[in-house]
Formats: structure tokens, sequence, C-alpha cells
């Protein structure tokens, strides 16, 4: 080959790995292979989060971060966010160099007879919303990071062998922590904690996060995702944010879009009725019954009110439990113990509306039933 033939080998190498500009050619030189693939990556519209939609693409952008000894903290959610997912994404900005948050709606935690099928979906607004917050976070300067990723998988992606269904006897690769998911939520929901431990093991695998934020809302999964993270020794700290409130008391949930106005209004059962517990064991009171017949009692009241208005304007409700439980195991307790507090909690299936009025909003999908829980945690007694 001549020296000539070897200059222009080499030159159209430089230009296939970006090396020379395409001011070469006569045009002014417009972007590297590098700035392209920059620009290649899926982002939220109006903000620099990008979107990773494989197991593989979260490990890419990952590995960096480790060996740049970044902290990453984890905020797993099923979308439809409100106030008290924002409020675990702010806390781990405030912990995190990056926040990761994730959004699917996993199967496998929903039973057959369950609302998988009419579950909000609200990825656009879900967008929006993430990509405002993280214009507030960068304008904070008490943050040590912001919101870097949003992962967005598909239940192939998350179940590579397949998805091995929804039913109790179903059979697949799961994560089961005994005896606490056979109690409470278990109980009634017998695949719920199976499932959630599941993709929470694998949301933790894929993303190798320092932090995991939860809600207290869910305590009960809380308690058996620090069981897990202990268990199985993971390298993970778990944070747990405060239930976030309306004014009125009522938890926020993705689930009270079913509510529809007329059920919001007496769906603050649930926390009234655990107040009222609550204010027993500040009075002193550690026996369960003394307790928790005042969160009966206020149930009970409250539904023989609603009983007696008519059709077109009451609200009927069924209680699941109302439990007082062991912090630690969420097993049922005769007696607080002081030096350790307890758990009241309660689950409500608030009934569709019986007559609906022209024009009354009925809620998401038509106002289906729907299921709410609360808790409030009951402190250790300083006086011990």
């Amino acid at each position: 080959m001549s020296i000539h033939n070897v200059s222009r080998a080499m030159f159209a190498r430089s230009i296939r790995s970006g090396l020379v500009g395409l001011h070469a050619f006569g045009r002014p030189f417009t972007r590297t292979i590098a700035s392209a693939r920059r620009q290649a990556f899926e982002t939220i519209p109006s903000s620099p989060i990008r979107i990773l939609r494989t197991v593989d693409a979260v490990r890419k952008w990952r590995k960096p971060q480790y060996l740049d000894h970044r902290i990453v903290g984890l905020v797993p959610t099923m979308g439809a966010l409100h106030e008290g997912h924002l409020s675990l994404i702010r806390a781990a900005a405030r912990e995190s160099h990056h926040v990761v948050i994730s959004t699917y709606v996993n199967p496998a935690q929903f039973g057959i007879k369950e609302d998988l099928a009419s579950y909000p979906v609200t990825w656009e607004s879900d967008c929006k919303i993430l990509a405002e917050l993280d214009r507030e976070l960068a304008d904070d300067g008490g943050n040590l990071g912001r919101i870097s990723v949003v992962f967005a998988p598909t239940t192939q992606e998350m179940y590579p062998s397949g998805f091995p269904g929804q039913e109790v006897d179903s059979t697949g690769s799961f994560v089961v922590l005994t005896p606490i998911s056979d109690l409470l939520e278990g109980g009634t929901r017998p695949t719920f904690f199976r499932g959630v431990a599941t993709v929470c093991m694998k949301l933790f695998n894929i993303v190798q996060p320092e932090k995991v934020y939860f809600g207290q809302k869910d305590v009960q999964q809380t308690v058996v995702i620090r069981k897990m993270i202990k268990d199985f020794m993971l390298p993970i700290e778990l944070v747990v944010g405060p239930t976030v409130r309306e004014s009125d008391g009522l938890a926020l949930s993705s689930r009270n879009v079913y509510l529809g106005e007329r059920r919001c209004r007496v769906a603050t059962i649930l926390h009234h009725a655990l107040k009222a517990a609550e204010s027993k064991y500040l009075e002193g009171s550690l026996d369960r019954e003394t307790i928790l017949k005042a969160a009966n009692a206020v149930a009970s009241d409250t539904l023989n009110e609603q009983l007696a208005l008519t059709p077109e304007k009451r609200v009927k409700f069924e209680v699941d439990y109302i439990s007082l439980a062991d912090p630690f195991t969420m097993e049922e307790i005769t007696e607080v113990d002081p030096k350790l507090g307890g758990i009241l909690s309660c689950a409500f299936k608030m009934l569709p509306v019986e007559l609906p009025q022209p024009g009354e909003d009925l809620g998401h999908s038509g106002g289906p039933a729907v299921r709410l829980i609360d808790n409030i945690i009951l402190k250790p007694s300083l006086e011990v």
C-alpha cells in the first residue's frame, strides 16, 4: 500500500471514530460520536432524568457510580405518584448523590380477584411530576443529589423465566418470609408479601442501592423488607418516611382515586379509629382490650351513623381488621411493652356507592370497592 493510500485509510478511520470533524468536507463540525450517544438516551421531557427500561441499561449506568463512590438511593413505586412518594424522593435526594425511582406495577403482588386491571396507570402525569420535582431539588442547595434515573421495566424484563402467576399455588422463583407474610394483610391477601418481597429483591439486585426508601403507610411492608434485608444480609439501609396525609387525616394512597368525593369524606374513619386507640395508650393504658375497644367503638358508631342515612347519601364499609401488634414481628400482642411500643393498624373495605346521584364523582374506574389501610406507631414510653 502506498503512503497516499495509507493516509486515506487512516483518515477514513478517523472519520468513523469521530476524531476528525466534518469541516474536513467543507462543512462545520456539529457533534462527536459521544455527543450523539448522549442525545440517544431516553429522558423525561424537559429534564435530564434518564428513562431506563432494561436490567442491562441500569447496570451499565450503575457501575461508574459505584466506582466513583456515589451513594445511590432507590424509591420503589408502582406509579400513580402522590405527595407521599414525593416526600420519599426528597428524603432520598438529601442523602444520595443519585436517586433512582422504579415505576412498575408488579402483578405478582395482586391476587387473581384484585384490582390489577383497573390500577391507575399515569405515566405521562408521573413524568411531569418528576420533572417538576427535579427542578425543585436542583434549586435546593441542601440536597446531596437529584433524580437521575427512572427504571420502568416490563413484566418480561422483571420475570425473565416467565411470569409465574398470581395464584397461591403458583410455582416459580419467589422470596417468601414467614410467618410475617401470613399475618394481617397476608391473611386477606395471601400472595401479596410474596410478590412484594420477590420484586423488591429483584429491584435491589438490579439497582444495588445503598439506601431504599419506603413509606410508613404500608407499615407491614416495611417490617417485611427490614426482615428480608437482615435475613439475606443485604448491604442496604432501609429508610422509612412518615405517612403523608390529607388535612382531614386520610392517608395518601394511589388507591384513593377510586373513592370519589362521598367515600373520601367517610374514609377518614381509619385515622379517627386509630387516633382513638392511640389516645388510650398515651393516657397510660397498655392492655389490648382497652386500647382496641376505643378504635372499635369509633368504627361501629360511624357505621351506624351511615346506615341511618338514606342510600343516596350514605357510605357503607366493612372492617377487615383493627390490630395491635409487635413492632418487629407484626404478631398480635395482649399488652404493649412500654420499652418497645407497638403498631396500631387497620384495614377497611369501602363498598361501592349504593345509589349514585346524577353527575356524582364516583372515582376512578366507576368507584369499585376499595380496600384502605392505615396505621399509627405507638412509640416506646419514656417513663419505664
